[in-house]
């Protein structure tokens, strides 16, 4: 399986973000990365664009089926997890560790992870980036129940 990923961030991950594009564009595990910014080269305006229009375009994009998670960045990690969980059937966490890395996707069917610059260190992001696109959800796990209790919720 290859996936199509999403980077994004807001002023406050923006560093991290352009790390993590290089990292994924490189990794024979990811057919496409796609960069929703911020970036540097972009006009102020642009650059200071909050992080709830980051949180939300992940989300939808993934929903339209154009990529199949996205990695975020902010300052902690919480306002982009907080921006994208507001889109219907998006799964959203900030992980900041090995095992909730893991379970986000094992227990959890988590499409987008968000982390925080102010928060965590460079290389332990990169790392977990790096693990976090290996989970794959098993649909006929012990999880799957709980899973479909959130999207029936959503879908009533």
């Amino acid at each position: 399986m290859t996936l199509r990923l999403i980077v994004g961030s807001d002023e406050a991950g923006v560093d991290y973000k352009n790390q993590i594009l290089v990292d994924l564009q490189a990794d024979p595990r990811v057919s496409e990365v796609i960069d929703i910014g911020v970036n540097r080269s972009d006009r102020l305006d642009d650059f200071h664009r909050p992080y709830p229009f980051v949180g939300i375009a992940a989300g939808e994009l993934i929903i339209e089926g154009k990529a199949d998670r996205a990695i975020l960045f902010c300052g902690t990690g919480i306002g982009v997890a907080i921006a994208a969980n507001k889109v219907d059937g998006i799964r959203a966490t900030t992980a900041h560790d090995s095992f909730s890395v893991e379970r986000s996707v094992l227990s959890n069917d988590c499409q987008v992870l968000t982390m925080g610059q102010r928060v965590v260190g460079l290389e332990v992001a990169r790392r977990l980036a790096r693990e976090w696109i290996g989970y794959e959800f098993d649909p006929n796990s012990a999880s799957a129940a709980k899973v479909q209790v959130l999207t029936q919720y959503e879908s009533r």
